[in-house]
């Protein structure tokens, strides 16, 4: 699969297709649910491969609203955090597209707070949330581009991480088709 950059400013927007948990980033953001309790998906490999000392960490912030995020450390994971960003469980209401906006907003809010210059990213809530993930990459990249040029120097590169050809196909065509209109 090819890899697909755009420039946002000075910030590498970067699409490719791997597994978050292997990613040397200062955050990778995890698809989190609003008990912060793990689960499956990329929520349980981050849980699996990070190790217990996230888990522990999540109990400490109790629960995150839907549109939220919070962070905690990385645990054994090369990244320095995570970020538990929770996405909307997909209903077709207006209010799934800014929860899930939000979710993204929120996951950036916490790398600024948390001084993080690169940043991984897994397409949040198109799992078992059922999110399309059409719609999905679409919010994720208008998002994240709206955020990155409204903090110009605050981000060195922010990564898509796809896990399966069908979902990077999904984000390479929306780079594509849509990501020169949103620079």
């Amino acid at each position: 699969m090819p890899l697909m950059t755009l420039m946002v400013g000075t910030t590498r927007l970067v699409m490719l297709r791997g597994d978050i948990t292997t990613e040397r980033t200062d955050a990778i953001v995890n698809a989190a649910n609003t008990q912060l309790r793990g689960g499956g998906g990329v929520d349980g490999a981050i849980h699996r491969a990070g190790g217990p000392t996230i888990m522990d960490e999540c109990r400490k912030h109790g629960r995150c609203r839907t549109g939220h995020a919070v962070l905690t450390g990385a645990g054994k994971l090369p990244a320095k955090h995570v970020i538990h960003a929770v996405g909307p469980i997909y209903s077709g209401l207006r209010e799934d597209a800014e929860q899930l906006e939000g979710a993204y907003r929120e996951s950036l809010k916490c790398a600024i707070e948390a001084d993080a210059r690169t940043i991984a990213f897994p397409s949040i809530s198109t799992g078992a949330y059922g999110y399309p993930i059409k719609d999905a990459a679409r919010i994720a990249i208008k998002t994240v581009c709206d955020v990155v040029k409204n903090n110009p120097t605050q981000f060195d590169e922010i990564r898509f991480v796809l896990f399966s050809d069908s979902d990077y196909a999904v984000y390479y065509r929306e780079f594509t088709e849509r990501g020169g209109a949103m620079m």
